[in-house]
């Protein structure tokens, strides 16, 4: 587990002036990665880090021959199309490169001539999914949505007996994972009418959002070896936005017995930037539980996981209509929750996910699962907010929303704050919602 060091210095200060400015998502401290390239360029992508408004292009700074040692041989790997070899370099290597890149971006730093050039405005890059994901496993860790959820079907025993006991998740599709700005069709697939008797084929109409956290995987294991708890997070790269939208009405039919299919995979929306675990040391928060509830496992459980395995990650939801748009309006917030509520920890979804022996790779992709808080006000989906359809939900200019509707746009925010410690952002993450494509029947 990364302790503080001279890198979250919250009085440090960039030669890059815009890194400076109060309520940055990407200070000096941050220093998260994506890979991107000039838009409507046909450069190809490569690794880039988010400075200010600026990104520090890693194939330029390769070029540039900066760095030396351990750093060099990382900036080397992440200057490549995609973050993967960077990500299996290891928690050493990815430390080594952070305090490299902190110490040439400060004021007065000598290798700021060499790097100024090497400087992107954020602006003016498109940006690409940051590995390429061999696969994805969608977590449920948020025990108030898991509540909440299981409150509509079962309002008098709401959680399934395993839930307390187990970091509950399913393999899911990563093939149509894509970064923000993403659009897609509304999904297509079989539902079942309240009352009828056999499916009809169609459009989704309860096509929902789900705001959670994507956790990169950077070194593996081997087939057949566990990953013990107390180095689980050296095989974590880093953080981002995610959501994972969900198609509830084709989700209801599908479900039983194996779990969501045609009702997830449409459409997943990554944020570009990877925030690494490295980068959110000062946010740390204990991890608890209900002295009532279940303690974890021994396999789950150890003295650091319950002293620091938590992040206090302040998340927020936006929901932008075509009407909102049109009147040239931001979008309006309808949710706003923390990390910080969790059941289940990072080290604990990586623990559990190899106890069987199963091997992670470089890339993998986990999702924490929607990560509503204890309020309805920190719902993180719109079954929820709405009560399961039953209570629409107010918009600016009268407007009202049970399920999306065609081109709403959602946004995702996420940051770290407080006194004594430099604010981290995690940017945006955004997609909208398109027609659906007309099936045949």
């Amino acid at each position: 587990m990364t302790s503080l060091n001279e890198t979250h210095n919250p009085a440090l200060k960039s030669w890059v002036k815009s890194a400076n400015a109060a309520g940055c998502d990407f200070p000096i401290q941050n220093l998260p990665f994506a890979v991107f390239r000039r838009q409507g360029s046909p450069e190809a992508f490569r690794g880039g880090v988010a400075i200010g408004d600026q990104i520090l292009d890693l194939a330029a700074v390769a070029q540039a021959g900066v760095f030396k040692g351990e750093a060099a041989a990382a900036v080397q790997a992440g200057a490549q199309d995609k973050l993967n070899a960077l990500m299996a370099l290891g928690n050493a290597a990815w430390s080594a490169l952070r305090l490299a890149l902190s110490r040439a971006l400060r004021e007065a730093a000598v290798e700021q001539a060499a790097l100024q050039a090497c400087l992107v405005p954020q602006a003016e890059a498109q940006y690409d999914v940051p590995a390429r994901i061999g696969d994805y496993t969608d977590f449920y860790t948020s025990v108030h949505h898991a509540t909440n959820i299981g409150r509509l079907f079962r309002p008098d025993n709401p959680l399934l007996p395993n839930y307390k006991w187990v970091p509950i998740g399913y393999h899911g599709r990563a093939s149509s994972i894509g970064i923000s700005g993403q659009q897609f069709r509304r999904p297509v697939g079989q539902t079942l009418a309240p009352g009828a008797t056999e499916p009809t084929l169609g459009p989704s109409k309860r096509l929902d959002i789900e705001l959670e956290l994507g956790i990169f995987i950077g070194s593996g294991n081997a087939l057949g070896e566990a990953i013990d708890i107390a180095q689980a997070e050296d095989h974590v790269f880093g953080i981002c936005l995610l959501n994972d939208w969900s198609a509830r009405d084709i989700q209801g039919w599908e479900y039983q017995p194996l779990g969501p299919f045609l009702s997830k995979s449409f459409a997943s929306t990554l944020s570009p930037w990877v925030v690494t675990l490295e980068a959110l040391a000062p946010y740390r928060v204990p991890f608890t539980r209900p002295a009532e509830d279940p303690q974890p496992m021994a396999y789950l459980d150890s003295a650091a996981n319950r002293s620091g395995g938590a992040f206090d990650i302040q998340l927020q939801v936006g929901l932008l209509t075509p009407k909102m748009r049109a009147a040239g309006q931001t979008d309006a917030s309808i949710c706003r929750t923390s990390y910080r509520h969790a059941y289940w920890t990072v080290a604990q979804m990586v623990t559990h996910h190899t106890v069987n022996g199963c091997n992670l790779q470089p890339g993998d992709l986990f999702g924490s699962g929607t990560l509503s808080g204890p309020t309805l006000d920190q719902a993180a989906a719109l079954i929820e907010l709405t009560a399961g359809g039953k209570n629409p939900m107010a918009l600016p200019g009268g407007e009202q929303r049970t399920w999306l509707e065609d081109g709403d746009s959602v946004v995702l925010r996420g940051w770290c704050e407080k006194t004594g410690a430099a604010r981290i952002g995690f940017g945006e993450c955004v997609g909208t919602v398109l027609p659906a494509r007309v099936p045949r029947v």
